[in-house]
């Protein structure tokens, strides 16, 4: 089951407090595989049992000079912090190596964009059985699998949705699709965000999903961004969903309605 983003939040700031770069997002993911790959490591540093200050001399001593100083300093202070196991501090650093890209695409002014492609990519293996379980197939070697990504999006995609999609393939929140919907939160919240998936029909023209948003936003009190998904079995009309909740208005959903009144 996957930890509440509460908990692997709460680290946050430690990447907040540094410079941010290609570098050490990349680092960040180095260390998650080395910790994957060991459980002996993941077991070290986070037990309870031993001191905070211990824990982190020894992951700098394990990283030495294999990475950027800042990568050792952000590692061997989260270590200090209280874990629940190995594996929630490992899926905490790629929180924080995630968003580290995010920062990035940010900066760069692709956020927008690699926030919708990760949606759009992630709606096509969906509806794709035949590339969902290739990507999915953990009896094939991991790296073909991103090699696969890779394919797909070259030259089609910012580099940071490249990244980040690749990235999916190890499929931490039990399927590459839930995945990367993780991702694509992260993302809202870069730019303090709730994302609503928004199903129509037929597409929405720009002013329609300008309303809707306002709509949306003054409802709940934040900015939204909208996901758009066409889906003709609604037949008319809009269902947005956002976390938990749906605001049902599609002709299908007051038929379903109707039946239930009349069953």
């Amino acid at each position: 089951m996957a930890e509440p983003d509460d908990r692997l939040g709460a680290g946050d700031h430690l990447l907040d407090e540094r410079e941010i770069s290609d570098e050490l997002a990349h680092e960040l993911f180095a260390v998650v595989d080395a910790l994957e790959e060991s459980p002996t490591l993941r077991r070290v540093v986070t037990d309870p049992g031993t001191a905070p200050p211990a824990r982190s001399e020894f992951i700098a001593a394990v990283l030495g000079d294999k990475v950027s100083t800042g990568c050792v300093d952000l590692v061997a202070e989260a270590v200090r912090r209280r874990w629940s196991g190995g594996r929630t501090f490992a899926a905490a650093l790629e929180r924080q190596a995630v968003r580290a890209q995010l920062v990035l695409a940010d900066r760069a002014g692709q956020l927008d964009e690699t926030e919708d492609e990760l949606f759009r990519f992630a709606r096509l293996v969906e509806a794709d059985t035949g590339l969902r379980n290739a990507l999915g197939d953990r009896t094939v070697d991991r790296s073909s699998r991103e090699e696969l990504v890779s394919q797909l999006l070259e030259g089609k995609v910012t580099p940071a949705t490249i990244v980040l999609a690749k990235r999916a393939v190890a499929a931490r929140e039990r399927s590459f699709g839930h995945t990367l919907e993780g991702y694509i939160t992260l993302a809202a919240a870069q730019k303090d965000r709730v994302i609503a998936t928004v199903r129509v029909a037929r597409p929405l023209s720009a002013e329609q999903q300008q309303r809707l948003r306002a709509g949306l936003t003054r409802q709940i009190g934040r900015d939204i961004a909208l996901q758009m998904v066409i889906d003709p079995d609604l037949l008319g009309g809009v269902r947005v969903e956002f976390g938990t909740e749906v605001i049902e208005g599609t002709v299908a959903g007051r038929l379903a309605e109707a039946r239930k009144l009349f069953s």
